[in-house]
């Protein structure tokens, strides 16, 4: 029987991106371990196909394992030859200037470069992993992609189309006289909106209520402001899913946080609903005197 479920190998040269190329596995749902010794990766592989709440996981192994170069090799060997699982190797790289430059920017020691100078070290290892990049499935040259550009690619590549589209939005109302949000990526400002607050049947009562809601929907500044601010959503959220964000605080502020605000995060919320996007809501000053 074929193992069915996905499973990396991730390896490659010191600082050619293996640690980010498995944050953004994780990121599009994969179970992902560090620097985990080759002997240990079969066990690993057995516990994991036996567990039914993972459908994904990556491994990074490397020449930070000290025997790493001696024991990868039989042990990948065999995984193959077993034909039980459905592994994949991914062998990262990048030219030597690059990997110098990074390594001198980070500060970080290279892990064969302790008593010998950075550029030999960086040389040594390409030699030293020559067999086991022949070994890959798949080899990623990292030298040309930027940081949301591997990002992108990892997501495309081994991620899910739900994975690409998942984003919690957070929406937040409250009143600018409380302070605003302390986790706000957006901070707007609808204190231009018909206020409440003046007229004396309203006062008392919350956005929650209908005859506030009303009053503050039948205005036209309301209507014009809504299909905007729809429009802004449409054009920003897909450029923040683009970036790997997969997290969105959106603050709306009025006064005293009862009434404009309230009404607003509602209707995007309904707005985010009839996208198929995913959003929470607080009203996080609607019971402060």
């Amino acid at each position: 029987m074929i193992f069915k479920k996905n499973f990396l190998i991730i390896t490659g040269l010191s600082g050619s991106g293996k640690t980010l190329f498995s944050n953004f596995l994780e990121d599009a749902g994969y179970f992902c371990v560090d620097n985990l010794p080759s002997k240990l990766i079969p066990k690993f592989i057995e516990l994991y196909e036996k567990n039914e709440t993972i459908s994904s996981a990556a491994i990074v192994a490397d020449i930070r394992e000290k025997d790493f170069v001696k024991d990868f090799p039989e042990v990948f060997k065999a995984l193959r030859k077993s034909k039980k699982y459905n592994i994949k190797l991914i062998f990262l790289e990048a030219n030597d200037d690059l990997l110098i430059r990074r390594f001198k920017e980070t500060r970080r020691p290279h892990p064969l470069s302790e008593n010998i100078p950075l550029k030999i070290g960086v040389k040594k290892e390409k030699e030293l992993l020559k067999k086991i990049k022949e070994m890959a499935d798949e080899i990623i040259d990292t030298s040309s992609l930027t940081v949301p550009q591997l990002r992108e690619f990892v997501r495309d590549k081994f991620g899910t189309k739900t994975d690409q589209k998942k984003m919690m939005i957070h929406l937040i109302s409250f009143g600018y006289k409380w302070g605003i949000p302390f986790d706000s990526d957006l901070v707007l400002d609808v204190r231009f909106l018909p206020n409440p607050f003046y007229k004396e049947k309203l006062k008392y009562l919350s956005g929650k209520n209908k005859e506030v809601k009303d009053f503050i929907l039948s205005s036209e500044d309301t209507k014009k402001y809504l299909l905007l601010l729809e429009q802004m959503l449409d054009f920003l959220i897909p450029k923040f899913i683009s970036e790997g964000k997969s997290y969105l605080a959106i603050s709306f502020g009025c006064t005293g946080g009862k009434h404009r605000s309230i009404i607003i995060a509602e209707e995007v919320k309904k707005i985010l609903k009839n996208k198929g996007l995913s959003s929470k809501i607080t009203h996080r000053d609607l019971n402060k005197e």
